[in-house]
């Protein structure tokens, strides 16, 4: 699961990126221009991921959704290992406005800041053995938290305002047709 900012040139619009992997396999982006300014405070950044959906997060605002489709045999992350890395990377030859904005490395060293940063997950360390820590007392909830009407209806603005990529229009990207999660 990617949440990431890629590059920005002095004055324009920050990029939130999202992807999705599953099976080894990506290729599941939407890109969004947030309606503040990330640099200029501290944000909370948050990904919901039970068995049911994947749910991205701005200050509480869901910008993205990507349900658990397995049924009709859409890939859903679920089968393995998955770690947290946090980091700056150089991914000037596609992220930048598809390559053309290269790194001015003469404005190094570039860093990133954090605070308050909590995780929650349950960790499968065997087949049938979970550790939930502090979701014990509310893993069942856990299990089946889903975004109510409220929490739609904020997606739907994020979508229809910010949204500035969805692989599942990007005609280009696929001629003969899009994933099968985009026709649901």
């Amino acid at each position: 699961i990617d949440f990431e900012f890629l590059g920005n040139s002095s004055g324009d619009p920050y990029t939130l990126h999202t992807n999705v992997y599953s099976q080894g396999k990506g290729e599941r982006e939407q890109q969004f221009c947030l309606w503040f300014d990330p640099s200029a405070d501290f944000h909370t950044y948050s990904i919901l991921w039970n068995p049911k959906s994947i749910v991205f997060s701005v200050d509480g605002i869901p910008v993205r959704e990507f349900r658990n489709m397995e049924s009709i045999g859409i890939p859903y992350p679920k089968n393995q290992t998955m770690r947290l890395y946090s980091s700056i990377w150089n991914a000037d030859d596609w992220a930048t406005r598809g390559g053309l904005v290269k790194t001015d490395w003469t404005q190094a060293p570039f860093t990133t800041s954090y605070r308050n940063f909590r995780v929650e997950a349950c960790v499968w360390s065997s087949p049938g053995s979970t550790s939930c820590g502090s979701l014990e007392s509310g893993y069942n909830t856990w299990l089946s938290l889903e975004l109510g009407a409220v929490g739609q209806q904020r997606l739907r603005w994020v979508q229809n305002n910010h949204m500035i990529y969805n692989y599942c229009t990007d005609t280009k990207r696929f001629p003969h047709g899009f994933p099968p999660e985009c026709k649901v």
